[in-house]
């Protein structure tokens, strides 16, 4: 190795022709080490879910000379809606936190502070549809600000479960009839992937008709509406004889 090296060193032309001799060799040797027969796939399976999870926010606006006055008549307005929200509350049925606190000045054309604006917030989230709509019908001190429905959590991973046997049948039997008109006999999984969307969170609120089922009582009219939940399959497989 040694001898060589220097006659490398003493000659560049020899060193230019070994590596000329090398070099397709290598080439060779790398083309011939590059998989044959792989194939990409991909395949899908879609459902239509109802959504099961309604979402409310009720909110209240106050306006008054000072920060204090309007923070005050805030906290009574909530104190009242969690008292009643809290009668109906149940885990994962309906849930109850509060939302948004917030306060800020009004000025006049001067730059002068002529009064206080606040808003609060409660919302109610769950499964209990029917409970939820009733209950936004008895709280009288917030108004119906949004109302959202999705597919929930528990739902979702259900369907996406079937799903994902579906699109993996599917992704198979592609792979199977591919190898087939490749000539193959067979194939065998290189690499795989398998992921679902996220179906769109919420629905438009009916604003029109909220501060009047607040102020009636009347319980509050739902219609959910459907999700489409989607899995996907995607790699590369070997062709086989």
């Amino acid at each position: 190795m040694t001898t060589l090296r220097r006659a490398f060193e003493r000659s560049p032309r020899i060193a230019a022709l070994v590596l000329l001799l090398v070099a397709p060799a290598a080439w060779a040797a790398e083309a011939t080490s590059q998989p044959q027969g792989v194939v990409g796939l991909s395949a899908s399976a879609t459902s239509e879910v109802t959504k099961d999870l309604l979402s409310v926010t009720l909110s209240t606006t106050r306006d008054g000379t000072s920060a204090g006055e309007v923070q005050a008549a805030l906290k009574q307005a909530l104190d009242a809606a969690l008292a009643e929200a809290k009668k109906a509350a149940k885990p994962g049925e309906i849930e109850v936190q509060t939302g948004n606190f917030s306060l800020f000045p009004r000025y006049t054309n001067k730059g002068v502070i002529s009064g206080w604006q606040g808003t609060a917030e409660l919302q109610v989230e769950g499964r209990d549809v029917p409970g939820i709509a009733q209950l936004t019908g008895r709280i009288t001190t917030l108004t119906i600000a949004r109302v959202g429905a999705r597919v929930s959590r528990q739902l979702q991973e259900k369907v996406e479960s079937e799903l994902a046997a579906q699109a993996i049948a599917r992704y198979r039997a592609k792979a199977a009839e591919y190898a087939k008109h490749f000539g193959y006999r067979s194939f065998a999984i290189r690499e795989v992937n398998v992921g679902s969307n996220e179906p769109v969170a919420y629905a438009a609120a009916p604003m029109m008709r909220s501060a009047q089922v607040a102020s009636s009582g009347e319980a509050l009219p739902v219609e959910l509406g459907k999700g489409t939940v989607t899995v996907n399959v995607n790699g590369s497989v070997q062709l086989t004889n």
